[in-house]
């Protein structure tokens, strides 16, 4: 019987001991503080949540793993409020991370945290941040946290900017997330969404630091023809077509695999896009019509619909390239990029027109169409430049009248074109 109760009074020592090593000396008001700061904090009210939220940080921070998730909103608030005192903010900030540590591991992962929200608040202190986010990356891994390899990023352009790191690093560490953002979306973890997003954010980091030729060194790496990845594929896709890399044959096969797997308008535009470039205008027509066929929203198809009178325009195809822009014009009516395509395709079929003054007179509708692209405002300064350039070309008060033309008369501009326009000469 003595040794039971003995036993029983071991027990209740060690309880003791342990209920004293998470609540501290006053369990009562510990308990109080936490639920104090709690309903402040639920509210939003951060800045009567400070007080009892110190004081359970001070006197009980074992007691719950809240004190430090709640930590960087309630001092970023005081940041907010007492500018004066910011940087001692910032300093406690960085000590909570520090206690939560000590008192609830997870190192990686919180230093992911740490470095994140110090880029956040003092951008001046983002070296320090880096070597937080760094060491966060090494001993998480592909675990590491969303905010541990965007920060990582956005620590490394800072400090580019500011001349402690040079373009190769933001390379070098554009390489390192982006093995971490591909293994969560492939494997589709948990987290899998938030890299997605994220990997945007990511990538108009990294995409201003480097040239076609980066790029193309770095993606062919992560290329694997085999592949299934297809957010993979649209990553590639999307910076090499941002940065204008679409004549490489990287672009072209990353594009035929994303084809091949998720046959979509976007796909089937850049496959269209990509056979044009390598003179296969058939393709590149049977493509255009793809993505036309796949779209469902009106102004995108407009687009596309340009996309088909290029396709047709490279093929001498100048009757169908026009149509193909004047269904453009019925979906986004007045649309001035839809009128400067149709001028450049009269201006490229002026050949087929028959003698020297005949071709002259093709630029009549060409400016035409200028005219109308004038009126849209992003499109005035180019549809000017060139009616300066192609009223050049119109015919001489000399070769209209050998011709039996009038200027200011109607005329009708025959051959593929077969419309009427008001006659102009170029003196």
């Amino acid at each position: 019987m003595k040794k039971f109760l003995v036993l029983v009074g071991s027990v209740l020592v060690v309880f003791s001991v342990s209920a004293q090593a998470k609540y501290g000396a006053d369990e009562q008001k510990c308990k109080e503080n936490l639920s104090m700061y709690r309903e402040y904090y639920k509210q939003k009210n951060y800045d009567d949540a400070y007080n009892p939220w110190r004081w359970a940080y001070m006197n009980c921070p074992a007691a719950s793993g809240n004190i430090f998730k709640n930590a960087p909103k309630i001092l970023k608030a005081k940041m907010k409020a007492d500018k004066v005192n910011k940087s001692a903010y910032v300093d406690t900030l960085m000590m909570v991370f520090d206690d939560r540590i000590k008192y609830f591991g997870k190192e990686g992962y919180v230093l992911g945290i740490k470095g994140y929200e110090l880029i956040g608040v003092d951008k001046s202190r983002s070296e320090e941040a880096l070597g937080y986010l760094k060491r966060s990356i090494e001993l998480e891994g592909n675990d590491a946290s969303v905010q541990a390899v965007f920060g990582y990023m956005k620590a490394i352009v800072n400090l580019e900017k500011s001349g402690i790191k040079a373009k190769p690093d933001v390379i070098e560490a554009y390489s390192v997330v982006s093995e971490v953002i591909d293994y969560n979306i492939v494997n589709e973890t948990k987290m899998a969404v938030h890299f997605v997003k994220y990997s945007e954010k990511v990538e108009e980091l990294f995409t201003p630091y480097a040239n076609c030729d980066d790029l193309i060194a770095l993606f062919s790496v992560k290329f694997d023809p085999a592949t299934v990845d297809i957010n993979l594929l649209k990553r590639i896709t999307k910076v090499l077509d941002n940065k204008k890399c679409t004549d490489s044959d990287l672009f072209f096969n990353v594009s035929s695999r994303l084809y091949e797997l998720e046959p979509s308008a976007v796909s089937a535009d850049q496959m269209s896009k990509m056979s044009i470039a390598k003179g296969k205008s058939s393709n590149a027509i049977t493509f255009a019509k793809q993505a036309i066929e796949l779209e469902e929203d009106a102004n995108q198809r407009a687009i596309y619909y340009l996309g088909l009178a290029d396709a047709y325009r490279n093929a001498a195809s100048y009757a169908s390239a026009r149509n193909a822009v004047y269904s453009s014009l019925e979906l986004r009516n007045g649309w001035g990029e839809a009128y400067m395509n149709l001028g450049n395709i009269y201006i490229a079929g002026a050949k087929n027109c028959g003698s020297d003054f005949d071709k002259s007179t093709v630029y009549w509708v060409a400016v035409d169409a200028f005219r109308k692209a004038r009126k849209d405002e992003e499109t005035s300064d180019r549809a000017n430049k060139s009616i300066n350039t192609y009223s050049k070309y119109f015919p001489t008060k000399e070769n209209c009248f050998f011709n039996g033309v009038e200027a200011g008369k109607p005329h009708n501009v025959a051959c593929w074109i077969n419309k009427t326009t008001t006659a102009r000469t170029s003196d």
